[in-house]
């Protein structure tokens, strides 16, 4: 599945309105949705580096806790009216309110392998 194929998916889930691939350090390599390209590459480096503090995160509880939190996953940001969720290098921007959280992610999981 190419990488606009899999963005289309992301697309489809109930209350998307953006998703985007982006690389470990934070160029975008593709997205789709209303955003300038501007506000698009932003996004990719608050995305990457959220994901390498989770990464980094995930780690530590692993180390201090003695529960096995590595390797990250994936994450989701919420605030006001809409969420970010991430997993791998592909993301995807919803509406709270429409969002169902579960396909999300399993979604995101079958496109980040």
């Amino acid at each position: 599945m190419s990488v606009s194929e899999k963005l289309d998916r992301l697309m489809k889930l109930k209350g998307a309105i953006a998703a985007g691939h982006f690389t470990a350090d934070g160029k975008l390599v593709e997205y789709k949705g209303p955003l300038t390209k501007e506000l698009a590459e932003m996004v990719a480096k608050m995305c990457a580096a959220n994901s390498m503090m989770g990464a980094i995160e995930a780690e530590a509880f692993t180390k201090i806790s003695g529960m096995n939190w590595s390797p990250l996953l994936g994450w989701a940001v919420a605030a006001g009216d809409y969420a970010v969720c991430v997993m791998g290098n592909y993301g995807v921007f919803v509406k709270l309110s429409e969002a169902d959280f579960n396909e999300i992610f399993k979604v995101l999981g079958e496109i980040a392998k």
